[in-house]
This record gives structure tokens, C-alpha cells and sequence, in this order.
């Protein structure tokens, strides 16, 4: 529709309303506000709207704040409890100040609601606009109780400084992105995000989940909020809280026995690797005759295996490399000596095998060598010599346990 048509007849626009599920209790915990307009045979969607550059700002402002006077008028009149998600772009919010948008809630809060309530979503891409006026803005509305969500997440890495600078109370992901062609970094996006929401506080909302994978991916990935017609399509009416379009709960339930089930085939590995190399303890004779002792690792972890070595407790590496090519084992003398205390857990791990006396099994990671991911089992030789064990990538992938 014309823009000036949607202005013309307000009358003709209302709110529609996208349930956000909560992970904790899979009940209705808020709703994200959306706007709609009758054009003359059935109801369409304000997203062009908002979205053309040639609709002067101002345009829609006026369409956003009576939609969000219709939608925080409805929650009274329903009486209905939980958040309220709103959209604005960076040009807007800052346009008088924000003082409009701040202005209408205050008001709506004398009449009985919290401005707590309120979620403001920004897009990432608004850190592009001036970055310092719009957190300025955001951190003085959060005075106010407002909370804050971060939209279309990850689509710049180069913005976690900037996040976590803001602190916002959400970060909201895309889940189609697992859809395309590089859906293997985002999973590395989404792993650093999650951990930046940990260091500052927020929470992950899953939003555009389609089907049973979306789903499973938000969940496996610690969202605690999800959005998506999977769940529960817009409407002009609220949900009732219990009221989802899948069972959540069942759901659920079938990813966690799915869950336990790979963890302990995980760990049943692990225990097989270690009574492997326990088997082999008698023959450990020091460090003069180590390479000697890893030939005999070698024929135990013919298969799973294509990189091994020992260090002490220092990080030293104390033997050569044996390093399998094709089909045979090969040794790499020029590796002893080298220093591995660098690396990240590597300190921690010794000293849990020594202090437990048992083996550990890495994270998944990418070698520096190969840039294969592989992952590594580590065992205690003694209190100060470790061997490690770095596993193929073809045996991981045959193993889906490995891959969790």
C-alpha cells in the first residue's frame, strides 16, 4: 500500500502479536509486536512499510507509536501479564531525543504498565548508525527498568565489543542462517555468542524456528527464549500461555534422552580408551625409551588415531611425534622438545589428570596442522608425564557421540 494511505486512515492499522515461548516453564512469556493494515480485501503485513528508505522516518514513528498505544492497551484491557517486544530501528529512537517513545510509556505506566515490561529490539546493524549517541540512549532507557534486545545477531562479528559494551538483557538469533551454505561458522558464531551472553548476563532467543531441527538447534544451544509460526503463529489475539502449536515439553524430552543417550556412548569411548592404555602401564620405562612405549600406542589406536606424543607436567614435550601418513606410522623427531603450556586448558588438564588420575577428552577444535576438527584424549602416565592422543576426523565423524 501507498504510504500516504497507511497514514491517511490509521484507523486501518492494528497490532498482531508473535508469541516468545520460555525454555524454562514452554509457556507464553511475552509477545513481540507486529504491525498489520486492511487494504481493502484482507489484512497485510506494515514490514515494507518500515523497511522502504523513501518513508520519511517520521512517517513511521507516527505508525509505531499508535500501534504500540493499540498493543499496550490491549494488555490492559485483557489484563494479560508477561513482555512486550518492540521494534525500532537507531533513526528513530534518536529522533527528539527519544523522548517520544519515553514519553507514551510513562504514560501508560501511570494507567498500570510497567515499563519493565517493555523490550526494546534493536538491530545490530544500528551499531553502524552513531554508535555512542544510540548507547547513551539505550543504557538511559534501561534506568527506566526498559530491557533491551539485540536483533539479527552475529551478522557482524565485528560488533561483540560494541554488545558487550551495551549489555543488553537479550540476544536474538536468526535461526534460518543454519539453512545456508556457511551454517558451519555461524555454529562457531553462535558458540562465541553464547559465551559472551554468560560474561554479560543476557539471554539467547531463538527466533524464526520453522521446524523440529530450528528447534532442536535453539535448545541444544542454551536459548531460553523461542520464537517462530513452529511454535505459534501471529495473531490479533493473545495466546493463552499453555496454548503452543507443538508440545514443547515432549520435545524436549526426546532431545534430552537423545542427549544422554550420545553422552554415554561418549563415555563408554573413553573408558575403552583408558583400560587401552592401562594395559600398556607396565611398559612405560621413563622417558629414555618413550618413543619406544608410544609404538606400542600406536597398534592400540591404529584406527582412531593420527597423532601422538607425551609431555610433562610442564607442557614439555618429552617424545617425538608419531604421526600416521596413509597407512603407516611415522616418527617426527624434530617435535620433542617443544613447548605446549600456551594453549588453552592444557595447564588445567594436567593437573585434573593428576589430581583425578584419570584420561580427559578435548573439545572439539581445529588443528593447527591439519584444519581438520579432531578433538584429543589425554591420559596420565605417571604424575608428570601425559601422553596425548590426537583422534582423525574420519573416526569422529563416524561416531556422532564425538561430535557433540
Amino acid at each position: 500500500m501507498d504510504p500516504l494511505d497507511i497514514l491517511g486512515d490509521l484507523s486501518k492499522t492494528k497490532p498482531a502479536y508473535q508469541p516468545v515461548i520460555s525454555a524454562i516453564r514452554h509457556s507464553v512469556i511475552g509477545y513481540e509486536l507486529l504491525g498489520r493494515c486492511y487494504d481493502g480485501e484482507k489484512w497485510i503485513s506494515l514490514g515494507n512499510f518500515f523497511r522502504d528508505p523513501d518513508v520519511p522516518d517520521e512517517f513511521k514513528i507516527e505508525v509505531d507509536q499508535h500501534l504500540l498505544e493499540q498493543a499496550i492497551t490491549d494488555f490492559l484491557e485483557s489484563n494479560r501479564k508477561g513482555l512486550l517486544f518492540i521494534n525500532r530501528n537507531a533513526r528513530q529512537l534518536m529522533l527528539h531525543d527519544g523522548e517520544d517513545l519515553l514519553t507514551t510509556l510513562q504514560l501508560f505506566e501511570e494507567k498500570g504498565f510497567s515499563m519493565s515490561r517493555v523490550v526494546i529490539e534493536v538491530t545490530e546493524h544500528d551499531f553502524e548508525e552513531d554508535f555512542e549517541a544510540l548507547s547513551h540512549l539505550l543504557r538511559y532507557y534501561k534506568t527506566y527498568g526498559i530491557q533491551i534486545a539485540v536483533d539479527h545477531i552475529g551478522a557482524k562479528s565485528s560488533n561483540i565489543d560494541r554488545i558487550r559494551q551495551l549489555e543488553p538483557h537479550l540476544l536474538k538469533i536468526d535461526t534460518n542462517i543454519i539453512r545456508r551454505p556457511n551454517a558451519d561458522s555461524f555454529q562457531d558464531i553462535v558458540y562465541s555468542l553464547s559465551m559472551l551472553a554468560r560474561r554479560i548476563g543476557a539471554a539467547l532467543l531463538f527466533e524464526n524456528i520453522e521446524d523440529d531441527f530450528q528447534l532442536h538447534f535453539a535448545w541444544k544451544h542454551g536459548g531460553r527464549f523461542y520464537q517462530g509460526n513452529y511454535l505459534a503463529e501471529p495473531g490479533f489475539d493473545f495466546l493463552a500461555p499453555n496454548a503452543v502449536s507443538v508440545g514443547i515439553g515432549e520435545k524436549v524430552a526426546k532431545y534430552i534422552s537423545r542427549e544422554k543417550a550420545l553422552i554415554e556412548q561418549r563415555l563408554s569411548l573413553l573408558l575403552a580408551w583408558e583400560q587401552k592404555v592401562k594395559r600398556l602401564l607396565p611398559k612405560w620405562e621413563g622417558t629414555k625409551k618413550v618413543d619406544a612405549f608410544i609404538e606400542k600406542v600406536t597398534e592400540q589406536f591404529d584406527h582412531e588415531s593420527f597423532r601422538m606424543f607425551v609431555c610433562n607436567n610442564d607442557g614439555q614435550q618429552v617424545s617425538a611425534n608419531f604421526r600416521k601418513r596413509n597407512a603407516d606410522w611415522r616418527v617426527e623427531p624434530e617435535k620433542k622438545g617443544s613447548n605446549w603450556a600456551f594453549r588453552p586448558y592444557f595447564l588445567e588438564n594436567v593437573m585434573l589428570m593428576k589430581t583425578w588420575n584419570k584420561g580427559i577428552l578435548s573439545e572439539l577444535y581445529s588443528d593447527i596442522e591439519t584444519k581438520e576438527t579432531i578433538r584429543t584424549f589425554s591420559f596420565p602416565l605417571t604424575d608428570q608425564h601425559f601422553l596425548f592422543i590426537d583422534m582423525k576426523y574420519s573416526y569422529i565423524y563416524e561416531h556422532e557421540c564425538l561430535l557433540i
